[in-house]
């Protein structure tokens, strides 16, 4: 009988021979770093693959009972949490597990750009990391449309109508994301898509090149006072330090970063525990919307910042902060890839990270509890008043009813009574014509989500006639389309012009 112990040795080398991988696996785990790198501040690169790791077998347990339908999605969930063993279990471990990730991707870049350790030669490093942060966030925001519960779902229309402002590409990328104009059975497909196969393939692929990089280029010293990074002498000045003063990191430092993955694994799993799956909440529905959609704790902040800015600040906030931000970011190693990398003889960069991080702090906290903005108010209860039915047809007053059934008032004011989340509709036949309220209703735009699936064409027909007789106290004239009555000029006729205005006596 042939020795356990032979066998796995011979069985060890049919594979090396055919494999060749035991050798290069064995050089990077011995490869030397600085023995100042062996420290507690190197170890979130570490935890961040073994939590992406964690997310991709739980992501695996969990789709093999989700369904990627708007109609069985959170019954999908539903199940999850009460029919299947441990199912619960599963959830919350790869909910909790996406929060802990982002947190820990946050922590290590922060710990990275206030060690210099974008600069040469390990610029095409931070770059990754940089993507790897916006793939991170992407996987965080597509979760949460998964769960498909009433917050996603306003959340996913808010998202779609931010998505719509974009110049030019707008509408394409909203039909992209959603699969059509509005919210529908492709939706989730997509996003499914997206979560399960797109996203965690970039993941894996730039975190393979990331780990690839740091083997190649060594772990970052510790950063000293007075070090100067520059591209003539770095490359030698860091290999005398590894042949002077190196250690090899197997298993100098990976102890270090095995005791803290450990940890962090420990963690997610004690919130699981105690605090349970995240959601899903109520089924949705656009007809009910006593609703305040809140993101997942990594998107709070932006929720905040978006409660308290005007109005009209909004769309250039949303496309133009996001964007300079990653520029700066990507061309920070372009820029500052030498000069000093300690923290003492860089205050600029520790101010900026002082200030990012209370500002992201404090809206992360604002976002808990502020209400979105403008501020909504349920008025589901009052009736519409008897002025806004006089003398008005049995259509126009079958929408009026649609009108009060379907809660547009949460939302908007009559009368002065109502939400303040969308405009007011007391002259809306003055603002808008019958086809662009129409498209309104159905498809959505700015913060209204699409009701196409919710009210049947007899009750958008309705709607509308009821929402044309609303002009206002001076009973303004109809809102036209300009586009139209301009085609319907004839060649020898001419547009008529104001007249000019009289002389002064």
């Amino acid at each position: 009988m042939i020795p356990l112990k032979d066998s796995a040795a011979g069985l060890y080398d049919w594979l090396e021979r055919r494999l060749g991988l035991g050798k290069p696996a064995i050089e990077a785990a011995e490869h030397p770093i600085p023995r100042s790198s062996a420290s507690w501040m190197y170890v979130f690169g570490s935890a961040a693959t073994v939590l992406l790791v964690l997310q991709v077998v739980t992501g695996i347990l969990l789709a093999l009972t989700y369904t990627p339908s708007a109609d069985e999605a959170w019954g999908s969930l539903q199940l999850l949490n009460h029919d299947i063993t441990l199912g619960w279990l599963i959830r919350a471990i790869h909910g909790w597990g996406s929060d802990f990730m982002v947190a820990i991707v946050l922590i290590h870049m922060v710990q990275v750009f206030m060690f210099g350790a974008y600069k040469y030669p390990r610029e095409l490093t931070w770059i990754l990391g940089v993507f790897l942060l916006l793939m991170t966030l992407g996987m965080a925001f597509t979760g949460q449309v998964l769960r498909f519960d009433q917050d996603a779902y306003w959340g996913l229309g808010i998202g779609a109508s931010i998505t719509s402002r974009v110049p030019f590409i707008g509408g394409p990328m909203v039909h992209a994301l959603l699969g059509g104009p509005i919210i529908g059975a492709q939706t989730l497909s997509r996003f499914f898509a997206l979560h399960v196969f797109v996203i965690p393939g970039l993941l894996l692929a730039f975190a393979g090149l990331h780990i690839l990089m740091v083997l190649r280029l060594g772990v970052n010293e510790w950063p000293m006072p007075g070090r100067i990074v520059s591209k003539a002498t770095y490359d030698r000045e860091y290999h005398e330090l590894t042949e002077k003063d190196g250690v090899p990191f197997l298993p100098d430092a990976a102890w270090k970063d095995a005791v803290f993955a450990a940890a962090i694994l420990l963690s997610v799993l004690a919130c699981a525990l105690i605090l349970g799956p995240i959601g899903p909440g109520g089924q949705p529905d656009p007809t009910i919307i006593q609703t305040a959609p809140k993101p997942d704790f990594a998107f709070l902040w932006i929720y905040a910042v978006l409660a308290y800015l005007p109005a009209d600040l909004e769309t250039p906030f949303l496309f133009i902060a996001p964007v300079v931000a990653i520029v700066a970011m990507l061309a920070l190693p372009l820029i500052a890839g030498e000069g000093e990398k300690h923290w003492s003889r860089r205050p600029i960069a520790v101010l900026m990270v002082a200030v990012i991080g209370v500002a992201l702090g404090t809206f992360t906290h604002l976002g808990t509890y502020v209400p979105w903005s403008p501020v909504m108010e349920a008025w589901s209860g009052e009736v519409t008043p008897a002025a806004y039915l006089k003398d008005r047809t049995p259509l126009e007053r079958q929408g009026a009813i649609v009108l009060q059934n379907k809660q547009c008032r949460n939302c908007h004011a009559l009368g002065g009574v109502g939400g303040q989340r969308g405009p007011a509709l007391d002259a809306i036949a003055v603002r808008m014509t019958e086809d662009q309220m129409i498209r309104q209703v159905l498809q959505g735009g700015g913060n209204m989500p699409a009701y196409g699936k919710a009210l049947s064409p007899a009750e958008t027909r309705a709607l509308v006639a009821f929402l044309k007789t609303l002009r206002g106290p001076d009973n303004g004239a109809p809102a036209t389309d300009a586009s139209r009555s301009l085609t319907q000029i004839t060649p020898t006729e001419k547009p008529a012009t104001a007249p000019a205005p009289a002389e002064a006596h």
